[in-house]
């Protein structure tokens, strides 16, 4: 079980989001079908027409609750972020490997299914670090829920945090992925963007997997952002250039998995819509949408119910997604659902007026 402490920053040590106790195999048989999930539409809630929706940030975060099991723990050797002296210089590493490269090697590098940290070296001390964020109980129990009998509403294990720890594993990043000096900062600015890193952490508590737009194209309405591994490190970037930073030209490519619907209807949260007033008929026809994601499935069963997956995604055209602690309805379209793996420009150094 992933640890309360383990929710803070400094419990160190992931290999690009394992597995854990709702398996990935549904997963990624929805990613290799390139389609995705839903159900009817129904009523409820304030129609919201500003997109895409901001992804909520909350004053705590609060306790992982004890049914919540990690296949592997969360940020094993992590350690507290440590202070730098002002006039040391710190170098910038872009790091990225596949997806659970330690378990799979470079399987899911050959769909460029990646994970992104970002690695730091002391020049005063010879120390290296390795900053990333990810989920603290696997990916699957981020995007799908359990269905508990004894509960009425999906019961979410969701939860995603940073994880700082000593050292760089350069093979694991070099062998089938990337370890690159991106830029070259002061002890100082270090210091400010760790006291960033410790607010951010503490405000943005869960994982979203997917970006939900209207379409493949450029320009294309953005009904939903996703907030995972690489948003985090691009956040990091961002308050670094905004600190001073000036980082290299080079390329930066990250993984986006998308969703593509039509205008998405808001539904309502968990009271709502299945409290002692919610509606029965949405409630039952969102639980009966995520039942085929349940872990632990035998063969047959996960035949099953990827046939259903199909049968609402793509023949329907139907998703519920789960954001911020709400819920909505996706008219899916075509291509139903994309991975990407697409340049993202390291940001460029915010200029600073005279007098500021």
């Amino acid at each position: 079980m992933a640890q309360e402490e383990g929710a803070r920053l400094g419990v160190g040590g992931a290999r690009g989001a394992p597995p854990g106790r709702a398996p990935w195999r549904w997963a990624l048989a929805l990613l290799g079908l390139t389609a995705a999930l839903s159900w009817p539409r129904a009523a409820g809630g304030p129609s919201r027409r500003h997109w895409p929706v901001p992804y909520k940030r909350f004053s705590f975060r609060p306790e992982p609750d004890p049914y919540c099991q990690a296949k592997y723990t969360f940020c094993p050797t992590g350690s507290p972020i440590p202070v730098m002296k002002g006039e040391d210089v710190i170098e910038v590493f872009r790091l990225q490997a596949p997806v659970w490269e330690f378990k799979y090697g470079d399987l899911l590098g050959h769909l460029k299914i990646m994970h992104d940290a970002i690695g730091f070296k002391s020049t005063l001390t010879g120390k290296n670090y390795t900053m990333e964020w990810y989920e603290l109980f696997q990916l699957g129990n981020c995007t799908f829920p359990h269905l508990r009998p004894e509960m009425n509403a999906p019961f979410w294990c969701n939860q995603g945090a940073a994880c700082f720890f000593e050292g760089i594993d350069d093979v694991h990043w070099k062998e089938n992925g990337t370890l690159v000096l991106v830029a070259t900062i002061s002890g100082s600015t270090f210091n400010k963007m760790a006291k960033w890193v410790k607010q951010d952490n503490e405000t943005g508590i869960y994982y979203e997997t997917w970006t939900v737009q209207a379409s493949p194209g450029k320009g294309a309405e953005t009904w939903f952002e996703s907030y995972d591994c690489s948003k985090f490190v691009l956040r990091t970037y961002e308050k670094l250039a905004e600190l001073g930073a000036e980082f290299k030209k080079i390329e930066t490519n990250y993984t986006r998995i998308f969703l593509y619907s039509g205008e998405p209807t808001y539904l309502g949260n968990e009271t709502s819509i299945f409290g002692p007033t919610g509606n029965k008929t949405l409630a039952s026809a969102i639980k009966r949408f995520y039942y085929p994601f349940k872990p632990h499935l035998s063969t047959k069963e996960f035949l099953w119910c990827l046939l259903q997956i199909f049968d609402t995604v793509i023949m329907h055209r139907q998703f519920y997604l789960f954001y911020n602690f709400e819920y909505w309805f996706l008219p899916m379209k075509f291509p139903f659902i994309k991975i990407t793996y697409e340049e993202i420009p390291l940001p460029n150094r915010h200029k600073i007026l005279p007098g500021l």
